[in-house]
């Protein structure tokens, strides 16, 4: 591979490669390993023996997900707690160019087969033709069709049914941390909808939620009893941002931990909050604060 021409053309590709494997895979340290390992492969490719580079890096980054996502799902099924994808922090205002696929929707996704997820995040999402999916998935496009229909119900269903503004969504996460902050069970009620459900992810390595909480009155009443035990300053909020594409925030916690809480609205009320303590889940955050 010519070394000019070769990196020109790698490069090109990294940001699509790095969307992909993070899709794929839910973590961004893996995802970048994935990539690496595919510019490995490419350096090692004879010049003027791909048709299309991207095509072919496609190909290789799916097939070097699948690999990883073999291992992954043994180790999640021993994680501690809920696991949730590490968080992709975006800033307040919404990029052009962004997917839409959010934080609620990339959790459908985890109960999708590998190759499922394979065939609906590449046909769908990356727009790849169904036969250059079929030759990557080492499948008939049949056989391709399916998986991704039957993904594609799996994440219809979870998502909502009515789009909600960038505004709107940032205007009731900050209402609702307004209201945690005095404990206002009255108003964290009227921002929940009744079937809300808080997810935590810890890790073992800080303290979380081991299990799911639902209900409004049961979140209202977390909120409001943390509000009791720590006072006004329970949380600290960093910086406002998007994660995975809902509203949400960078906060410093009560007990000094940084941590991502990310709201999924419905209808008007919040239907799910996602909480990510987990400090491994959270060098790029940490590290994108010291540096701003």
């Amino acid at each position: 591979m010519p070394p000019d021409g070769g990196v020109l053309l790698f490069e090109a590709e990294r940001p699509r490669l790095l969307r992909l494997a993070y899709r794929m895979l839910g973590a961004h340290a893996e995802a970048e390993d994935v990539v690496q390992d595919a510019w490995l492969r490419w350096r090692g490719v004879e010049a003027g023996t791909v048709a299309s580079p991207a095509a072919f890096l496609t190909r290789t980054v799916t097939r070097l997900c699948l690999d990883v996502m073999k291992s992954a799902r043994v180790r999640r099924e021993t994680y501690p707690g809920v696991w949730l994808p590490e968080p992709a922090v975006e800033p307040a205002e919404p990029a052009a160019d962004a997917d839409d696929l959010t934080l609620t929707l990339m959790l459908a996704l985890e109960r999708l087969s590998p190759l499922e997820r394979a065939a609906f995040l590449l046909h769908d999402v990356f727009d790849v033709p169904l036969d250059e999916v079929a030759a990557t998935l080492g499948r008939e496009p049949p056989a391709v069709r399916q998986l991704a229909s039957r993904a594609r119900r799996h994440v219809r269903e979870a998502r909502p049914r009515y789009a909600v503004s960038a505004e709107e969504g940032a205007k009731l996460a900050q209402a609702f941390l307004a209201a945690a902050a005095q404990g206002d069970v009255a108003g964290l009620r009227g921002l929940l909808a009744e079937t809300v459900v808080l997810r935590s992810d810890g890790g073992g390595k800080v303290i979380a939620f081991l299990n799911p909480i639902a209900g409004a009155e049961r979140v209202a009443r977390l909120y409001a009893g943390l509000r009791r035990k720590y006072g006004a300053q329970a949380a600290a909020i960093v910086r406002p941002v998007r994660i995975d594409g809902l509203p949400g925030f960078i906060i410093r916690a009560q007990d000094g931990i940084l941590q991502t809480i990310a709201f999924e609205i419905e209808d008007g009320r919040i239907a799910a909050i996602y909480i990510t303590r987990n400090p491994d889940k959270l060098t790029r955050v940490a590290a994108a604060l010291a540096v701003n």
